[in-house]
Parts: C-alpha cells; sequence; structure tokens
C-alpha cells in the first residue's frame, strides 16, 4: 500500500483540485476504505464555493464528497465484525479519494454483486429517505407524497416507500418529461407542479383524505402546500430545501388536521440518531437493493482525473440522478 494516494481538494479557488495527500490510518472504532467510485450531492458544489478563498469563502482545505463505495483496507481497534477484504458502501466525509477513514458504524455493507459505481450513489438516500419515514411512523398501507422526487435522493424515496407498502405514492416534478421517469419507479400519482396545483392534485389522488406521509424535499411554498395535502394526524417530514428555507405556512391546515411536523438531518454528529435507523436499514431495506426493487438513477459515470466534467454537469442543472467518479 502507497504512503499517499489521489484526492479532490477543496479550498484552493473555484474548483476542486486533484492532488496528492497522506494516505489516512484507520484509529480506534475507524475502518481504511479502499474506495472504488463516488457519487455527488447537492451540497458538494455550495461547500466547494463556501471554501473558495478567492471570493471570499474561509480557505480552509478539505477532502470533498459524502458518498462512496469500495472495500475494508485495514482496521483500527474496537471496529466491530467487519474484516479486510469486506464490499462496503456508505456516507462519510473526504469521500472523493482513493482512500478514506469512516467510523465503522456508519459502514453499510454492499450487497453481492451490486457494482461500486452503483452502490455509490445509495447510500445518502437510504438513509435520509429511510429515516424520513421511520420518524414519520411509517407502516405499509399508509399513503406517501413526495415532492422533489427528481432529486438524488426522490427518486430512491418513491422506491423505498413502495417496496415497503405504501398504499399510494404521490411524487412531484416541475418538468412533465420526467413524469415518465417517476411512474417507472413505482409513483402511483405524478403531479407537475407546474400545471398543477400540488394541494388539489394530491387530495384528487388520495380520496380527498390527503396523503398521510409527506416527504418534502423543496421548502419553500412547497412546504406551505404540502400542509392542507396531508392527512388528518398526518406527519409531514422536511429533508430538503432547494426552493429556499423560508417558508409562510396556515396554521389553520396544520392545527385542524393534527399533523405532526419534523425536521431531519442525519448528520455525522447525532450518532445515537443515525446509527440505529442504519441497522434497521441494514434489515429492511438492503435485502430489497439485492433484490435489484431499489436502484439509484445514475446521470453519468466518470474517472476521477476528468473531474471537471462532473462540477459542469451539476452546474448545468440538466443532471438526472447522480453524477459518478470512478477511482479504480
Amino acid at each position: 500500500m502507497t504512503e499517499t494516494m489521489r484526492a479532490l481538494v477543496s479550498g484552493r479557488g473555484p474548483e476542486w483540485i486533484l492532488a496528492d495527500a497522506a494516505l489516512p490510518e484507520p484509529g480506534p472504532g475507524q475502518v481504511l476504505i479502499r474506495n472504488r467510485a463516488a457519487a455527488t450531492n447537492n451540497a458538494d458544489l455550495p461547500m466547494l464555493a463556501e471554501a473558495d478563498p478567492t471570493r471570499g469563502g474561509h480557505g480552509r482545505e478539505f477532502i470533498a464528497g459524502f458518498e462512496y463505495a469500495g472495500e475494508i483496507a485495514a482496521l483500527g481497534e474496537d471496529a466491530g465484525d467487519w474484516q479486510v477484504g469486506d464490499p462496503v458502501m456508505g456516507t462519510f466525509p473526504s469521500a472523493f479519494a482513493d482512500y478514506l477513514i469512516a467510523d465503522h458504524r456508519f459502514v453499510l455493507p454492499r450487497p453481492e454483486g451490486l457494482a461500486a459505481d452503483i452502490a455509490c450513489a445509495l447510500p445518502t438516500a437510504l438513509l435520509t429517505e429511510f429515516g424520513a419515514l421511520t420518524v414519520a411512523g411509517f407502516v405499509p398501507g399508509r399513503s406517501a407524497l413526495i415532492t422533489g422526487a427528481t432529486t438524488g435522493i426522490g427518486l430512491v424515496g418513491v422506491q423505498m416507500a413502495k417496496v415497503l407498502g405504501a398504499s399510494s405514492v404521490v411524487a412531484t416534478t416541475r418538468t412533465a418529461g420526467k413524469r415518465e421517469l417517476l411512474a417507472g419507479l413505482g409513483a402511483d400519482t405524478v403531479i407537475v407542479t407546474g400545471d398543477e396545483d400540488l394541494t388539489q392534485a394530491t387530495l384528487a389522488a388520495t380520496g380527498g383524505k390527503g396523503a398521510d406521509v409527506v416527504l418534502d424535499h423543496v421548502a419553500g411554498e412547497t412546504f406551505a402546500q404540502c400542509l392542507p395535502a396531508t392527512a388528518e394526524d398526518g406527519h409531514v417530514v422536511n429533508i430538503g430545501r432547494l426552493a429556499g428555507p423560508a417558508s409562510t405556512i396556515d396554521l389553520d391546515a396544520l392545527s385542524y388536521r393534527h399533523l405532526t411536523v419534523h425536521g431531519v438531518s442525519f448528520g455525522f454528529s447525532r450518532d445515537w440518531e443515525t446509527v440505529p435507523i442504519l441497522e434497521s436499514l441494514s434489515a429492511d431495506v438492503l435485502p430489497a437493493v439485492a433484490r435489484g426493487e431499489i436502484q439509484p438513477v445514475i446521470d453519468s459515470v466518470v474517472d476521477v482525473a476528468d473531474f471537471q466534467q462532473v462540477a459542469e454537469r451539476l452546474r448545468s442543472g440538466k443532471a438526472v440522478g447522480k453524477a459518478v467518479l470512478v477511482f479504480g
């Protein structure tokens, strides 16, 4: 094993820099992962911009990325039951590199036969969507509304809700051309928000009742429209804020329908919350992944040496699903 590795570094300018970095060593409770592929997330470019010292950013250098798939390369002390060579995937900082260190509790087994360039596009969505459904008390037979369903995690959320037994899945998109994509992934009703009123269309799709569980990836005015589209005693979970963090809501819709609103962010600092979700995810969802019932939508796969193609694709706003960097 060499002493250095390739890594995409933020904090030197407006773009990632492919640089040599020291090979990390796992400490207690950690594993070293030989990374084979890494997927992009919505936070990657904003974090790059925030670090850009040429435009007022903080200038602190760090290895970018969060989502990976590879194999266990080395173990620290007390690193659980992992063995060197185990195929794994997960979400953890500094994933845009040949190797990364991760807390062993945050690592997921990679199902047999699932290629790394596919597997790397799943962990963030699996954790986020399953965590949100768990927080909302979702059980089979309940209906689900998923806003911003063509986001990387929303696409997995549609499939997951269906696999876990949703009676009906309502999905929203801004683009009529993506209706077929969502229907193919299991959405029973697709609402094109540019052409239809979200609240009225959801009520129509659920027989006037509203959705039992809402996974909102959009926020802004969409969040306000979700409240009267939710069934009495239902749950609304805000996950993303693509339309901005501010929303003006009708409190009557919240109170008279006896709704519960949740905000979630499954970061690495709240391990007491995230670890049990990952454990349940391994038992309840990964078998469906292994069977091919939950699959990521991959926009493009690019060698890490051509990383600028990925940045340009993300900035174009035309990417559908995840862009993947391959590390070999």
